[in-house]
Formats: structure tokens, C-alpha cells, sequence
């Protein structure tokens, strides 16, 4: 079972600019919470308590005054600044001593899950702890991700990173798991024209040994990339929207902490503080 998982928090967040050149787009609110508390929400329904944050230097302050105390969460995180964008596998060479002898998880800061059968799916999926897991999502937009082809028996044809044409509409997203050698494996890619590594050559390297599995998500789930002005506006109208309805929160890490009795009352009671006088904390208050 995958215990551990790697949230990127890091890059440049050119895509927002100017609102990105002094903080990292992850801490921007999506609804009415920083948009890093959704990936790692989605983590810890898993049942992942382990976590390591790849964020931008002089930003740990920050996600530490948006996240709070941790251990009121249940869960354990730490820090690794990457100094400068070098690709996304770049975070399990900076991440090798933490993934150590175990597969690991990794999910971007700035995806979006959504869907009432999604997380016991993945939690499925995170029992295979050798080779490479990826989760495709069906989209019109295939020329901006990367794409995944099969053959007329289903089986992987090729990875295609973000083809002009395709008879595929199942892109990658920004959910992958690896085994305990993705560490030796990432230092061996070599960096592409942009002067990064990439991840679909990650992936391709697992495709080539055979030990590369996919999990399709479907009708019943939502995925969003909210690393956009247009697309974060859609997903704040989506939460708004499901929260507005019904009489739970999208996202609350408390909830799942306390429903997974990873913590009690009086963690509780700390968050309430921590919050202050907020509609979050009225929605704490009704939890206990």
C-alpha cells in the first residue's frame, strides 16, 4: 500500500503572472481554501499521512501559515525548496532520502478531483506498489497534455506529449505513482529541448520494462488542471456550486483526518482556533 506521496508545489506559475511573481499559485484560494489543500485532501483519503511539499524558495512560511499546525491534521510534511523549474521528476531526485525504500505517490499542486467513487478507485490503485501507475481522464483539449494511444486490444500503443492529432481523448493527469527505483530512473533521463526532464519520458521508461499500468477515470469523476485564470474560475464555480447544495465541504482536511480517527475533539478545537471566525470554522464546529 502506498504510504508516502509527493505534492509539487513548486514551478514559476508563468501562466498567472503577474499574481505568481510573489507567491506560489498553489497557495491562491480556489473557493474558500488555498488550492493545495484539494490534492493533499485527496491524499489523505487514500489513507496517505507522509507527505513532502516541493515548493519555491521563501515560500515554507506561507504554506505553513495556510496549513496550520499538522499534527492537528494527523499527518506528517515536510519542505524541500527547488531552487529552479527543472521538470516534475525532478522531485524524486530531490525527494530520494524520503521515498527511500518505497513506492510513492505524487499528485501537482494545482489538479483538481472530484467524484464519488474516485477516491476509493485510487485507494484500489495504490495497492499495486511495483512499477508505474497513471490515471487518464478523458478531454477534448488533448493537444495541451500528454496522451495516452492503445491499440485495437486496449493494450498502450504510445505516449504522446501534447500531439497536434490523435485518435485518443485520454490525457495524462497530474496523478502518477512510482516504485522504489523512480529516484534511480529520474537521474538517468537526460533533459529535453526546453532544458528540463520530462515526465512522459519517466513513464516511457516504465512502458519499456513493461511495468507500466493505467487507471482510467471516467464518468462520475471531475478533473480540473487550475494552473489557468479561466480554468481556476471554473473550478471555484464547480466547488461553489456542490457546496452550496449540499451540506458538506469539498476538501476539508479536518473532516477526513476525523473520519479516518487520525485525530479527535480537541484537534478539532485547535483548528476552530486556528481559523478564527470564519464559515470554515463554523463548519468545524458542526463536525463534533
Amino acid at each position: 500500500m502506498i504510504k508516502k506521496a509527493i505534492i509539487l508545489c513548486g514551478g514559476t506559475g508563468s501562466r498567472m503572472f503577474p499574481v505568481t511573481k510573489s507567491v506560489n499559485k498553489q497557495l491562491l484560494p480556489l473557493f474558500d481554501k488555498p488550492m493545495f489543500y484539494y490534492p493533499l485532501s485527496l491524499m489523505m483519503l487514500s489513507g496517505i499521512k507522509e507527505f513532502i511539499f516541493i515548493i519555491n524558495e521563501r515560500q515554507e512560511v506561507n504554506f505553513k501559515k495556510a496549513l496550520g499546525d499538522e499534527k492537528d491534521l494527523g499527518i506528517k510534511i515536510k519542505f524541500i525548496v527547488q531552487s529552479k523549474p527543472r521538470g516534475l521528476p525532478d522531485a524524486f531526485i530531490l525527494s530520494q532520502k524520503f521515498i527511500h525504500n518505497e513506492s510513492v505517490a505524487m499528485i501537482l499542486g494545482d489538479n483538481f478531483f472530484y467524484g464519488n467513487m474516485l477516491s476509493p478507485i485510487i485507494k484500489s490503485s495504490f495497492k499495486k506498489t511495483l512499477g508505474c501507475n497513471i490515471y487518464l481522464y478523458p478531454s477534448n483539449n488533448t493537444s495541451a497534455y500528454g496522451v495516452v494511444e492503445f491499440d485495437r486490444k486496449n493494450r498502450i500503443k504510445r505516449i504522446v506529449e501534447k500531439p497536434k492529432k490523435t485518435n485518443s481523448n485520454l490525457i495524462i493527469t497530474g496523478l502518477y505513482v512510482f516504485d522504489k527505483k523512480v529516484s534511480e530512473y529520474a537521474k538517468k533521463l537526460k533533459p529535453s529541448k526546453r532544458g528540463e526532464i520530462e515526465i512522459v519520458d519517466l513513464i516511457n521508461f516504465y512502458k519499456k520494462k513493461r511495468k507500466l499500468s493505467v487507471v482510467k477515470l471516467g464518468r462520475g469523476s471531475a478533473w480540473m488542471d487550475v494552473g489557468n485564470f479561466h480554468d481556476l474560475h471554473s473550478a471555484n464555480n464547480f466547488i461553489q456550486n456542490i457546496e452550496s447544495r449540499q451540506s458538506f465541504k469539498i476538501g476539508c482536511l479536518e473532516e477526513i483526518a476525523l473520519n479516518n480517527k487520525w485525530i479527535n475533539k480537541k484537534n478539532i478545537l485547535n483548528r476552530i482556533r486556528f481559523n478564527r471566525n470564519s464559515r470554515y470554522s463554523q463548519y468545524l464546529k458542526n463536525l463534533i
